[in-house]
């Protein structure tokens, strides 16, 4: 939660640059141990997303969040991040496939109340539709910062605002 409240976006940016490597290791050694145990597994990379013509947007192997969804961990918010209970939107995913049937968790109640404060809090309005502006969203809030000489994730309004951003679970610590 501190690296939220930063005047700079660097250590934001750290944390998450930081978590990154850390998930796909821990989804490739999951994968070793499962396929150890005679199943195949296949770990999804991270952040490595590609752009798809047909939709307009960058795209994963998987949605990671609705994958995440499905499994019963949380929902999606109207500010598009997944939020669970326990941590709220402040999550990183990390994703393996498999060939083994797995029981899933119950799905969760929605989350989001879609107060709309962080439609109202966007700079440059990547909310005003039903589906976020990925685009608009990713050139404004991901990118080189020339004065700093690095890449930064320069805006996160809609994760500061949100009154689930350290879950349902955590809020009386915010409060």
């Amino acid at each position: 939660m501190g690296t939220l409240a930063c005047k700079t976006p660097v250590p934001y940016t750290r944390v998450r640059n930081s978590i990154t490597p850390r998930l796909d290791a821990l989804a490739l050694d999951l994968c070793i141990e499962l396929e150890r145990r005679g199943v195949t597994a296949v770990p999804i990379p991270t952040n490595e997303s590609v752009w798809d013509e047909k939709t307009g947007r960058y795209r994963s192997i998987i949605s990671q969040k609705h994958a995440a969804q499905a499994a019963g961990l949380g929902t999606i918010g109207r500010h598009s991040l997944l939020i669970t209970p326990e941590f709220g939107s402040m999550v990183w995913l990390g994703c393996v496939l498999c060939d083994t049937l797995l029981d899933a968790d119950p799905l969760r109640e929605r989350i989001c109340t879609d107060c709309n404060r962080c439609v109202e809090v966007c700079p440059i309005h990547a909310l005003d539709n039903t589906d976020l502006n990925q685009g608009a969203c990713w050139d404004y809030a991901f990118g080189d910062d020339e004065s700093r000489k690095t890449w930064v994730i320069s805006c996160h309004k809609c994760r500061d605002i949100c009154p689930y951003n350290l879950g349902t679970e955590n809020r009386k610590l915010t409060q």
